[in-house]
C-alpha cells in the first residue's frame, strides 16, 4: 500500500507476509528506546553517533528530536526513514537518504535491527521493499549501501539481495572513536528490471 503526499514516494507504507515499513509516529518513542537501548552492544560499533552516553542519546526524549529531524528531511525530499516492524512491533530502520533528484537520482540507503530477530529475513525483506519502492513511486536510480568490512552480518544482507561490490572507501567515516574504512555497495533499476523487482529476486533466493 502506497500513500501520496507531495514528495515522490512518500510517505507510503509498505508490507510483505510480518515485515511492515511505515513512516515513524510521534507516539514510537517508547518503543525506539526501549530496542535502541536494548542493543547497545550490537548497534554501537557500527554507528555514526553524537556524543553522550548511549542511554541518553536513545532515551524518549533523544526520539523527540530525532523524529522531527527525520520529519523535516522527508518533507523537503531528502529521505525516506521507515520503522521496520516485525510481527507488529517495531524491530528496526531502513532510511534512504542524501537522496539527489535530476541526473543523479540516488539515495544511500541504512538500516539496523534487534539482535533478537536478526537473521529471520526480517532486513533483507525490509531493504528489498525499500529498494523496490525508490525505484518505482519513488523516481529513483540507484541505492548505495556502505559497510564497515568488519560488520559481518550487514554485508550479508546486501550480498544475499546482489548489490554489486564497487568501491573501497579509507577512512570513510567517524564511528566508534576512529576514522573507519567502508566497503561500497550498489544497485541500479536496471540490475533487477527483467527481475520483477528486488523482492522477487529475494523470494527466489530464500526458497
Amino acid at each position: 500500500m502506497m500513500l501520496v503526499g507531495s514528495v515522490p514516494g512518500w510517505p507510503a507504507v509498505l508490507t510483505d507476509g510480518p515485515v511492515l515499513l511505515r513512516p515513524y509516529k510521534r507516539g514510537d518513542g517508547k518503543a525506539w528506546s526501549e530496542v535502541r537501548i536494548a542493543n547497545q552492544k550490537w548497534l554501537a560499533p557500527w554507528e555514526s553517533a553524537p556524543p553522550g552516553p548511549w542511554a541518553e542519546m536513545n532515551s524518549t526524549r533523544a526520539y523527540g528530536y530525532v523524529y522531527q529531524d527525520m520529519k523535516r528531511a522527508a518533507r523537503r525530499g531528502e529521505s525516506m526513514p521507515f520503522a521496520v516492524c516485525f510481527e507488529d512491533r517495531l524491530v528496526g530502520h531502513i532510511n534512504l537518504g542524501n537522496i539527489v533528484r535530476r541526473a543523479f537520482s540516488s539515495a544511500y540507503a541504512g538500516y539496523w535491527i534487534d539482535a533478537q530477530v536478526a537473521g529471520r529475513g526480517v532486513i533483507p525483506t525490509a531493504l528489498a521493499l525499500a529498494v523496490d519502492h525508490a525505484f518505482g513511486a519513488g523516481g529513483l536510480h540507484r541505492i548505495e549501501v556502505n559497510i564497515r568490512p568488519e560488520n559481518v552480518p550487514s554485508r550479508r544482507v546486501v550480498e544475499k539481495l546482489g548489490f554489486r561490490e564497487e568501491a573501497y572507501h579509507q577512512r570513510y567515516m567517524h564511528i566508534d572513536g576512529g576514522w573507519r574504512d567502508h566497503l561500497g555497495y550498489a544497485l541500479t533499476s536496471e540490475e533487477i528490471a527483467a527481475e520483477g523487482g528486488l523482492l522477487a529476486r529475494w523470494r527466489r533466493v530464500r526458497a
